[in-house]
């Protein structure tokens, strides 16, 4: 047994130890800096370690103490968790990268708060049983309430107090529903459930259904599926660029949540819960698909539009990997990563664009010629391009992909559903872009609601921070590089969707995973 598997988890807890023990007064913020990237340079050796081990298609397990799964805390790695790691932990360099060109000097506890998001984000890829899931995630969310609110005041405090308020409830529920497994089922790993789900006597099938259910509505919850999406576009908007990038992750959080729940314990031996809820994901899917393209074209500020987007992935997610097909959970994957880097880079150009355009900041509006708006302009139109799904950029590939893979028998309303709301997305990107880069104030100009606009404050030419834009250009960097190796990487996808849907060869390996035992 491997102790790779635990690294993950183990590299940014070190981190934000060593971040906390270097935040007094007497250590500079090099050193700080100088901790963050040491931490994050060696989770990125090991995530790739990671990948090259999983390659071949085995699911290794590592348990936390020599206890037998079934007893103890159990880790997992197969191809789905090295593909989230790996996307989790390249978006995060970006991350990290943007918040060091200056805002990580006005939270004096980023770098600890960032190294813990991180670990309950891996935590939450590694882990083999929905108890712990639950702990991650909170070692998530704890973590995300103090970068959201660290350095904010006013409207960012209140919407940080309803983002606070709705997860704490959604964690009350979580909760519930995992009392009420393990006191119908009498465990809480997921092997162990997708064997005790087939062979619970009739009696308890509605009751187990009724804890799966509040089970999955958490997920849905932290995934913003109709109608539980209302907290994000506003959140996302007030928090800051590198942590509004950052969160883009915790929403494929709840979808990973989702997919590996429905294809492991609710999959084809569950027997009486084979595809549970799989129809009205699927359904809720295409209606949050339509409502959060609607969401794009009414936005008012460029960042509440990215929000928006946000959503727009996640319904696209769940559509693809409510199909259930091979093709549509491989491209999915494919589209994950694909959006979490664009909506990314979104967040960060609209930071860039709010600080040039002084008090207009990020909303709609027409000002004075923007200056140095080469640059934004360009790597707006760069990701306008990819997340609307247009040629010849990884978005547009996803997107063929996950259609040419839909089941005959549900082609016209995905269809339609993910065409119209590319169509709308386009429109409202295209709005935003002519009114923030294109035009000038002139005697007619009128505001998004009609009406004609005052004079609005001159932009200002913000300081420039080359590591800012370097941290955007990486970020549409991997969109280009998934563009170019879209053959290879499209067949690991396929190859982990494939592994999803034999659940067997997952619980055969983790129950038949024995503990070393060593003499005293």
């Amino acid at each position: 047994m491997t102790h790779l598997l635990i690294l993950p988890i183990l590299i940014p807890l070190l981190g934000a130890a060593l971040s906390l023990f270097v935040e007094h007064r007497r250590y500079g913020r090099k050193v700080r800096r100088a901790v963050a990237w040491t931490a994050m340079t060696a989770l990125a050796a090991t995530v790739l370690a990671l990948c090259v081990q999983v390659s071949d298609g085995q699911v290794h397990a590592y348990l936390l103490g020599d206890w037998p799964s079934r007893l103890g805390i159990v880790l997992m790695a197969d191809r789905l968790s090295a593909w989230m790691l790996a996307t989790t932990t390249l978006l995060a360099g970006a991350c990290l990268l943007h918040a060091c060109a200056g805002w990580d000097r006005r939270a004096p506890h980023f770098h600890a708060l960032f190294q813990f998001q991180l670990v309950g984000l891996n935590g939450a890829f590694l882990t083999g049983d929905v108890f712990n899931l639950f702990v991650f995630f909170e070692v998530m969310l704890i973590a995300s309430y103090g970068l959201l609110l660290s350095g904010g005041r006013g409207l960012r405090l209140r919407v940080g107090f309803h983002y606070v308020v709705f997860n704490v409830t959604s964690s009350t529920v979580f909760l519930i529903a995992l009392g009420l497994l393990y006191a119908l089922l009498g465990s809480l790993n997921m092997a162990e459930l997708s064997q005790r789900v087939a062979q619970a006597p009739p009696q308890n099938v509605a009751l187990i259904k009724a804890a799966f259910g509040l089970l999955l509505l958490v997920f849905c919850a932290k995934a913003a599926l109709l109608p539980l999406y209302l907290w994000l576009p506003e959140t996302y908007a007030r928090a800051p660029a590198a942590v509004a990038a950052l969160f883009v992750i915790m929403t494929k959080v709840g979808l990973y949540a989702v997919l590996r729940v429905s294809t492991l314990v609710l999959g084809s031996q569950a027997q009486a819960l084979d595809g549970y809820g799989r129809d009205w994901l699927l359904w809720l899917g295409l209606a949050t698909l339509l409502l959060a393209a609607l969401g794009v074209l009414a936005a008012v500020r460029l960042r509440v539009l990215i929000g928006y987007l946000v959503i727009v992935s996640a319904a696209t997610l769940f559509v693809a990997f409510a199909l259930d097909a091979p093709g549509t959970l491989g491209a999915g994957l494919y589209y994950l990563a694909h959006s979490s880097f664009v909506a990314a880079a979104l967040f960060m150009i609209a930071d860039l664009i709010r600080r040039r355009r002084g008090g207009a900041s990020d909303r709609k509006e027409i000002i004075a010629p923007l200056p140095g708006k080469t640059v934004p302009g360009v790597l707006f139109l760069i990701a306008a391009i990819s997340v609307a799904g247009l040629p010849p950029l990884s978005g547009f590939l996803a997107k063929v992909a996950i259609l040419s893979a839909t089941p005959g028998g549900l082609t016209g309303p995905v269809w339609a559903a993910v065409l119209l709301s590319s169509l709308m997305v386009i429109m409202g990107l295209t709005r935003g872009g002519v009114r923030l880069f294109w035009r000038v104030p002139g005697d007619q100009d009128t505001a998004e609601d009609g009406t004609v606009e005052l004079p609005r404050p001159a932009p200002r030419k913000a300081p420039a921070r080359p590591l800012e834009t370097v941290a955007t250009v990486l970020l549409l960097g991997y969109g280009v590089a998934m563009t170019v190796a879209a053959g290879p990487l499209l067949h690991y996808s396929e190859a982990a969707a494939a592994q999803l849907l034999r659940p067997a060869d997952y619980t055969t390996q983790l129950r038949g995973t024995a503990p070393i035992l060593r003499e005293p």
